[in-house]
């Protein structure tokens, strides 16, 4: 099965997987043309450095290029706010402290903890896949179980 995420989260990926191909590969390719030049590739630690550069930009191309070519795009008119799935939104209280959170359940290529948005692979978003408003799920932390109620689910 294919890596879900919404709409514009799949076309973020695919401009940044057109960035690495036309933009990063040049500059890569640039650089081993300019350490080229220094001579003696076996002394040459610009060269290897580049080498490995290229190598590791190629990995990551393939990566991005699996999970484009392997994508499953989950509409936003498809995000239901009857139970959290992935591009939920979701209001969700801790019960031992009260704390309300809100978080974003997105692919794992997008997580960004700081804007609130978490992975469905994340103990939290696993935990609370599927889940209704009302319900009250568990989400094992090194500190122990936590228990949380879901307030809202929104998209």
């Amino acid at each position: 099965m294919g890596k879900q995420m919404s709409r514009s989260n799949y076309e973020k990926l695919v401009a940044e997987l057109d960035d690495l191909k036309i933009n990063k590969r040049r500059e890569v390719a640039d650089r081993l043309k300019v350490a080229r030049s220094y001579g003696d590739l076996s002394e040459n630690a610009e060269y290897d450095e580049a080498k490995n550069e290229q190598a590791i930009l190629e990995a990551h191309i393939a990566e991005l290029q699996y999970t484009v070519d392997n994508a499953e795009i989950i509409e936003d008119s498809n995000i239901s706010v009857d139970e959290i799935g992935m591009g939920s939104i979701i209001k969700i209280k801790r019960i031992d402290t009260g704390k309300i959170e809100t978080f974003n359940i997105v692919g794992t290529n997008h997580v960004n903890i700081r804007e609130g948005k978490i992975s469905d692979e994340s103990p939290i978003g696993k935990s609370a896949m599927k889940k209704k408003v009302g319900d009250i799920f568990i989400v094992e932390a090194p500190v122990g179980e936590l228990r949380f109620e879901v307030l809202e689910i929104s998209k």
